[in-house]
């Protein structure tokens, strides 16, 4: 979700934006969302008519539902005061190393993801080479901003000598460093000049 994106909202009706008052208030005072029961009983109406309600508000762009989740309902304003913006810094690869590209927006990200934003940083990955690990083509990592990382761990990897950077797996050996696809299709490289640029810490499936 690129952030500074206008978003068209239409015009609820009186009863829509009773329900929109309501799932607003209720979230402020309980920390969640109400049901669609409770929305029935507090309105004194069905459930299946509440569902059309909903469904109205979120073809507005008035309410966001969370799928999966029982209490689905999210204001717009609610989802946005979830979310905390990190630099997006460009594409990392995970195939062959490529050259280093960087091309610095904001991204904003669930605050769940990290207990502080500070030192964090996402970039938005190109190949299939870490897709054991659940990181998939034009999927954005997380990174948390560090230097040395611990064996078997995911790691932004820049190799200075080629001006290149790569997401592997990272072992050290005694005079290289080891660089582990998660593809079995693939097989490992060596390097002997390789600098840590973070740690792997989460993985969004998300259009940008």
């Amino acid at each position: 979700m690129k952030q500074g994106s206008s978003v068209k909202m239409g015009k609820p009706t009186k009863r829509q934006a009773e329900i929109l008052h309501f799932a607003r208030e209720y979230r402020r005072e309980n920390g969640y969302s109400p049901s669609m029961v409770e929305i029935a009983k507090y309105f004194k109406i069905s459930v299946p008519t509440v569902h059309q309600h909903i469904y109205s508000l979120r073809n507005k762009n008035l309410l966001l539902i969370d799928k999966g989740k029982k209490r689905s309902i999210v204001t717009p304003q609610d989802y946005k005061s979830q979310l905390v913006d990190i630099p997006l810094l460009g594409i990392i690869s995970a195939g062959g190393p490529i050259e280093a590209i960087r091309n610095e927006e904001m991204i904003g990200v669930p605050r769940s993801m990290f207990p502080t934003p500070s030192h964090h940083y996402a970039l938005k990955v190109s190949g299939v080479s870490m897709i054991e690990e659940g990181i998939m083509d034009g999927d954005i990592i997380i990174v948390h901003d560090q230097q040395t990382v611990d064996d078997g761990e995911k790691a932004v990897a820049y190799m200075p000598e080629r001006n290149e950077v790569t997401l592997k797996k990272i072992y050290r050996e005694k005079n290289r460093v080891k660089l582990v696809p998660a593809n079995k299709t693939m097989s490992p490289f060596y390097e002997t000049n390789v600098q840590i640029q973070g740690k792997v810490v989460g993985v969004l499936r998300k259009e940008i």
